[in-house]
């Protein structure tokens, strides 16, 4: 096999004169003399000069958008504007035709709506080669935040008999004939003779698990994917995504948000360290995105603004009562401009309630604390009952500008009495966790985590606005293509 170089290589070289050889995919063709060839290296293309004088009639029609080609030639510096190297080939070889009458990533502006139809193909586009180089950037940076301070990466079941989050919106895994469905006595679903002998489904989250492992490696993580069986079609939410989830034995709220904040800080720098031509790229297109919109729908910062934003200030603290308070007598909330009026304590925040909190009232990246025990999972620590008798858990949310719940964590209960009455309460049958409740009975300690959805990440730090574009092959309702 002949040794190639990669364009973005060749693109910082002054070795000009030496042979060299690319091999990639045509962008353009134009003149029968000029080839923009991209080997997804990096989003800028390489001009390849050719002499059609030189060249077979039968081959140059052969060179068309999409088409996989190798050139061999030197490499010069470049006449033309908009390069500073080009390479005049001597040869080229066709590895794989396109035909132009079908293939459908034509040289001109696509909408995100049709991309999303082709998604086998939309890495090919300079927008969706940046969206994934820089998830891949946040993905790496991940492991090496972690790996740096010394926790353990646990791989944590995708199959699953326990519902961690208590919401019953799961996928189910049988092996059972849909025809032939085995019941019982009293007519229900006779799980013990599928595969596992009981009801399984896809995991909605490692916590439960990976509170198992904390208990021995004392801090563990997990980044796997997870799966949630909601019919929603909204541009935040998917069917199949990942999740990191940390795990700290002997680590309170207090280190719970501290480990998240700096968690964030650290990926967000990795990102805007390693991947600036696709962030400077991104914020150009959502600058030009923004224009098309109505004033007041515009975004208050850039993109490379609203990371720097979250990586210069510190995040803000406090509890669930105060936003409450802060929300109660907010503009928003007096006009009823809100969608969903704050009016007692108890309410389940929405969306619009922590953008404003992050966006409008703190102008920084905020993190709310001690939420009502009642809109919150069995297995967040409960705190002492407040002057009024409220019962609280000590949970956080992590906020952020644009996306409203970043992450979200608490201190878990290590108590077993307080953890089984929960459980009594929200009908959750113990014995179906005996496991997770041996943690307590044998060496329990205090001890914290937090979940943060991958794509939601991705989707902040890329400025894309909806989540199927920041995944390769999105699973929603009614959608399973790829």
């Amino acid at each position: 096999m002949i040794k190639r170089q990669q364009i973005k290589d060749l693109l910082k070289s002054t070795a000009f004169d030496t042979e060299v050889t690319v091999m990639g995919w045509v962008r353009t063709f134009r003149n029968n003399q000029f080839i923009a060839l991209n080997d997804g290296s990096c989003m800028s293309n390489i001009q390849v000069v050719i002499d059609f004088n030189n060249l077979p009639d039968e081959l140059l029609k052969r060179i068309t958008t999409g088409a996989a080609i190798s050139a061999t030639g030197k490499l010069i510096e470049s006449l033309g504007k908009g390069q500073t190297v080009e390479i005049k080939a001597t040869t080229v070889e066709i590895l794989g035709d396109s035909d132009p009458e079908k293939f459908p990533l034509q040289p001109k502006k696509h909408s995100l709506e049709f991309l999303r139809e082709i998604a086998h193909l939309r890495f090919r586009t300079n927008t969706f080669n940046a969206v994934f180089k820089v998830r891949h950037a946040l993905a790496f940076a991940i492991h090496q935040f972690y790996n740096e301070r010394g926790f353990v990466y646990m791989h944590t079941p995708v199959i699953t008999a326990s519902d961690a989050e208590g919401a019953g919106e799961m996928f189910k895994v049988t092996t059972l004939d849909f025809d032939n469905t085995p019941r019982t006595d009293d007519g229900k679903v006779d799980f013990s003779q599928d595969f596992f002998a009981r009801a399984t489904n896809l995991t909605v989250s490692g916590q439960l698990e990976g509170e198992l492992a904390a208990m021995a490696f004392g801090q563990i993580y997990t980044f796997g994917p997870t799966f949630r069986a909601e019919n929603s079609n909204t541009t935040r939410h998917l069917a199949e995504f990942w999740m990191i989830e940390p795990e700290v034995a002997f680590a309170d709220l207090e280190d719970n948000m501290q480990l998240a904040e700096d968690m964030m800080k650290y990926v967000i720098k990795y990102a805007l360290d390693n991947c600036k031509d696709e962030l400077e790229f991104l914020n150009t297109r959502l600058a030009e995105e923004d224009k098309q919109k109505p004033q007041n729908e515009r975004s208050e910062f850039s993109l490379l603004e609203k990371l720097d934003f979250c990586l210069a200030n510190e995040f803000e603290r406090l509890t669930y009562t105060e936003a409450i308070r802060i929300l109660k007598s907010s503009k928003p909330n007096q006009k009823k401009q809100f969608k969903y009026l704050i009016d007692e304590w108890g309410a389940d925040l929405q969306s619009e309630h922590e953008r404003y909190l992050v966006e409008k009232h703190f102008k920084k990246p905020v993190i709310l604390t001690d939420y009502p025990a009642d809109i919150k999972s069995f297995y967040m620590r409960q705190n002492e009952p407040d002057a009024e008798g409220r019962q609280t858990v000590a949970a956080m949310d992590i906020l952020f500008p644009g996306i409203g719940e970043m992450i979200g964590g608490s201190q878990r209960e290590e108590r077993l009495d307080r953890l089984t009455k929960r459980m009594e309460d929200l009908n959750i049958p113990q014995e179906e966790l005996w496991w997770y409740l041996d943690t307590r009975r044998f060496g329990s300690a205090p001890h914290s985590g937090f979940g943060l959805g991958f794509e939601r990440l991705v989707l902040f730090v890329t400025g894309m606005t909806n989540i199927r574009d920041v995944i390769a092959f999105p699973r929603f309702p009614k959608n399973a293509e790829f």
